[in-house]
């Protein structure tokens, strides 16, 4: 049977393609495979995500949260040439492949493609990109924002896209209620576009 994108070990056989994207105006070619998250295209909530917020152009450390194969790290390491893009997947076969697309991409020494527990405990983000994985379900969904809006730099921004009818509105009201507000800044193709911040003390 199919895996579960956030599947830890996807089960299906290891079948690779490459897939084409327009990414802030320039061309990527991925590699994908099965049993990771959108293998056949860059889904379109990401696409509408890149296409609603400017790059940063700015260095920092940056979480790309869920990467998948890692076209939202890759990308974010392209534009802004100082930063360091952490890659975080639950999936083993995705951090792999965000390695060797961040490799194909020429920016492997600054994206760093791991596991959730293998981010430092004391690092913290300056920006939050991501296409979180709503059907884990709302309990396990809010833990695990709330786990990493917590490692968001004070004055930090996080930048999430989420379907309409998958809850964006209700999520966004909700990370505003948690203390970290959060505006729509976007919105096309049954997609909402949210812009949360950290305006307090830095976590303890």
């Amino acid at each position: 049977m199919g895996d579960h994108f956030f599947s830890a070990e996807p089960q299906s056989a290891d079948v690779r393609r490459t897939v084409e994207a327009r990414i802030w105006g320039r061309e990527y070619t991925f590699t994908t495979a099965t049993g990771v998250f959108s293998r056949d295209r860059l889904d379109i909530g990401t696409s509408v995500l890149l296409r609603q917020v400017d790059p940063p152009r700015t260095g920092g450390t940056f979480l790309d949260l869920g990467c998948g194969y890692g076209p939202i790290a890759c990308a974010l390491a392209v534009e802004a040439p100082a930063a360091t893009v952490w890659a975080v997947d639950v999936n083993n076969r995705a951090l792999e492949l965000t390695q060797v697309n961040a490799q194909a991409t020429g920016v492997a020494e600054r994206v760093r493609a791991v596991l959730p527990e293998d981010v430092p405990e004391e690092l913290r983000f300056d920006q939050i990109w991501s296409n979180p994985a709503i059907h884990i379900g709302k309990a396990e969904l809010h833990k695990m924002l709330l786990h990493w809006l917590g490692r968001l730099a004070p004055g930090g921004v996080a930048w999430f896209v989420v379907g309409k009818n998958l809850g964006g509105d209700s999520l966004q009201r909700w990370m505003t209620d948690q203390g970290y507000p959060c505006e729509r800044v976007g919105s096309a193709k049954g997609f909402r576009v949210l812009r949360a911040t950290n305006a307090g003390p830095a976590p303890s």
